[in-house]
């Protein structure tokens, strides 16, 4: 299958150089408005994790800087739009009439009706439509689904997901709210996500926090709370720029034991479970990147909706996302979830 990446910074980087793993798609073309970007040298290209960029061969890749054009290569099957979020829904629904699979980078938009708008042409046009929400293949968080699908641990009644990082600075459009749709909408989004995944869809939720825009701060703790009684808490943002590691982790309380995670943790082949009789959830070794890439290569080959990753549940995501944002500006007062 012959892919084409839109965007070449740091996650675009990311895509490039875990879809070289991927026997069943080879990277066709890209596009992206830098030279030294289409030329494949990524050496100027940083992110908030992983080291310094590399210099790739891009000798048979098809650079394109027009859209337009790359759209209408027949030769492309798919596209990997990783390019600013306020662009994702006009670019996603182009290169679906034009009769490309597509995977688009996360948050999925910056509105809930776009993103409804994105997964409405995907089964107008019978095509793949998947958002590049990463944890739902990495493993620690397979492995949590595992535990809460699997029933083994019993009930979830406790959960808590945090992630922070310092404010980029790298992609300069990061830092736009019009853009990226700002530090907690563009980061938190991971966690809103896999609650819904884990959880389903709260009955209320309230938030607090605090936004900086010229100190590069932007934070929100926020609470979903669930009609069996469960209450799912997400925290974090962007912290002081340069300085502040980049951290994520969750702690999940079941009936039969409790879950804790951390990206601070040595790598292990288990993750502990604390409860007299619980036993640790094994965990597959995967990169995380690659296994989200292959799983949409697969479900285009197949001509199949992605299941693990519906289109759907990331426009939900978007739209709690929203709602978490104007609850933090009711400073901790609880409001209706009605996505």
């Amino acid at each position: 299958m012959n892919l084409a990446v839109l965007g070449l910074g740091f996650m675009g980087s990311t895509h490039v150089r875990a879809l070289g793993a991927i026997q069943a798609a080879r990277l066709y073309a890209v596009f992206d408005l830098d030279e030294r970007l289409l030329s494949g040298d990524f050496t100027a290209v940083r992110g908030n994790f992983g080291g310094p960029g590399e210099k790739l061969d891009f000798s048979s890749v098809r650079p394109y800087r027009s859209l337009d054009a790359l759209l209408a290569d027949r030769e492309i099957d798919a596209v990997d739009i990783c390019l600013p979020t306020n662009l994702h829904c006009d670019i996603a629904i182009a290169a679906l009439r034009a009769g490309k699979h597509v995977l688009c980078e996360k948050p999925m938009a910056l509105e809930g009706a776009a993103a409804v708008r994105m997964a409405e042409e995907a089964e107008r046009q019978g095509r793949v439509l998947m958002v590049a929400q990463v944890l739902r293949f990495w493993p620690e968080y397979v492995a949590l689904r595992q535990a809460v699908r699997g029933g083994e641990l019993g009930a979830v009644r406790f959960a808590a997901f945090r992630r922070r990082c310092a404010a980029p600075g790298w992609g300069g459009w990061l830092l736009d709210p019009a853009r990226s749709g700002g530090g907690v909408f563009d980061l938190l989004i991971h966690d809103v996500d896999m609650c819904l995944h884990l959880l389903g869809k709260p009955e209320a939720v309230s938030a607090a926090g605090y936004a900086d825009a010229a100190a590069g701060i932007d934070c929100l703790d926020a609470h979903l709370y669930y009609a069996d009684g469960c209450v799912a808490s997400i925290s974090g943002g962007w912290h002081h720029p340069e300085s502040y590691p980049f951290v994520m982790e969750f702690t999940v309380a079941f009936d039969g034991g409790t879950v804790d995670w951390s990206s601070k943790s040595p790598a292990q082949a288990s993750l502990p479970v604390f409860g007299r009789a619980a036993r640790p959830l094994s965990l597959e070794a995967a990169d995380a990147y690659r296994a989200e890439i292959a799983y949409f290569v697969e479900c285009c080959s197949a001509g199949r909706a992605p299941e693990v990753c519906p289109p759907r549940e990331s426009a939900d995501a978007v739209k709690l996302m929203q709602l978490l944002e104007v609850a933090r500006q009711r400073k901790g007062v609880k409001i209706l979830c009605r996505i």
